[in-house]
């Protein structure tokens, strides 16, 4: 146990909480599955060369703690594991390396916006302790580690780890091929004659958001595949390495699309303000000819005082007709202006 970290009462330091999935691989097998975790320590001293997978959903505290005490995880890293929105990063302590990830996932739609995921992981020797912090679907992070459990002889725990790095990575390419689909169902629009209707404007900036809050996910993922590949880690060996530089190429990838995917919903968005101003500017200019033209007879009539009588002048009939004809033309020019979308 870590010094300075207590063990809750009741706990003698054995792993007590209750997990959501654990695995043992050996040689390139799963040798044992779904044992209670108080059984984690006893199955890996009866299997010398395997690995563990111990998964815990949104834990309590104590549970945790008992976790730590087995497997001498650091309290300032046990604290992080227990705090929500922490940013993804990699840290280093004496006895276990420390990473924050967010799986992310968006709506077919997006207009849900964006889901994610955050997971906190301890890669210890012989262990990989997954907390995850809401629920969410394990089972593409099993089927990637039997596709390629081959990997995990000789490799130890790192084996784990890049299968967990893999399938995040991919889930981030993913969302943002997703995005960028959703972007071609509004670029036609915010880019039609006259701008885009309000609507169609709320989307693209309901986009931009999630763009924004899937840059925060992705952006720090090629620098935490690069750490974990470090060698004073001694955590990935010669044999992995080429699999995890392949991460970190995807994650750059990912990082490139979601810049891309940024420039270009922040250009369809000034290009529309530009096409609303461009309207804008020919409704002015109209405007203001129309009241050149209603200048001249205006000044004219006003300088000599032309007060003209009109028909029926002193009939209380003339007074309706000169009434009617008011509401008549200006409701005609409301409708006109309303149907250009000027009102």
């Amino acid at each position: 146990m870590v010094s300075g970290y207590p063990t809750p009462p009741g706990h003698s330091g054995s792993v007590t909480s209750p997990a959501t999935a654990t695995r043992l691989y050996e040689n390139g097998k799963v040798v044992a599955e779904s044992f209670p975790c108080e059984d984690a320590q006893a199955q890996l001293d009866r299997h010398p060369g395997a690995v563990l997978w111990l998964d815990l959903l949104h834990p309590e505290p104590a549970d945790l703690a008992a976790v730590a005490a087995t497997f001498s995880l650091h309290p300032l890293a046990v604290e992080d594991a227990l705090a929500d929105h922490e940013r993804p990063k990699l840290d280093r302590y004496p006895s276990h390396i420390f990473l924050n990830v967010y799986g992310v996932d968006i709506a077919a739609d997006s207009a849900a916006g964006i889901t994610k995921t955050e997971l906190s992981v301890f890669v210890t020797d012989r262990a990989l302790i997954t907390v995850r912090k809401s629920a969410s679907d394990t089972t593409r992070l099993v089927e990637r580690w039997d596709a390629n459990a081959d990997l995990s002889e000789g490799n130890g725990v790192a084996f784990l780890l890049y299968g967990l790095l893999d399938v995040v990575v991919d889930g981030h390419y993913a969302a943002t091929q997703r995005l960028d689909a959703a972007m071609d169902s509004v670029e036609d629009a915010l880019l039609e004659e006259g701008g885009a209707p309000r609507p169609v404007r709320l989307h693209a900036m309901d986009l931009r958001k999630t763009i924004a809050a899937l840059r925060r996910a992705i952006a720090p993922m090629p620098e935490l595949v690069s750490q974990a590949m470090r060698a004073d880690l001694k955590l990935v060996g010669e044999h992995l390495m080429p699999y995890y530089r392949d991460v970190e190429d995807h994650a750059k990838h990912t990082v490139d699309q979601v810049e891309h995917l940024r420039d270009r919903i922040e250009g369809l968005l000034q290009a529309d303000l530009a096409e609303q101003g461009n309207v804008l500017n020919d409704v002015t200019r109209k405007l203001a000819a129309w009241a050149a033209i209603v200048a001249v007879p205006t000044a004219v009539t006003g300088y000599f005082g032309q007060n003209l009588p009109y028909p029926g002048y002193d009939r209380f009939w003339g007074w309706i007709f000169s009434t009617a004809l008011i509401v008549l033309m200006s409701g005609g020019l409301y409708i006109s202006l309303k149907r250009r979308g000027w009102l």
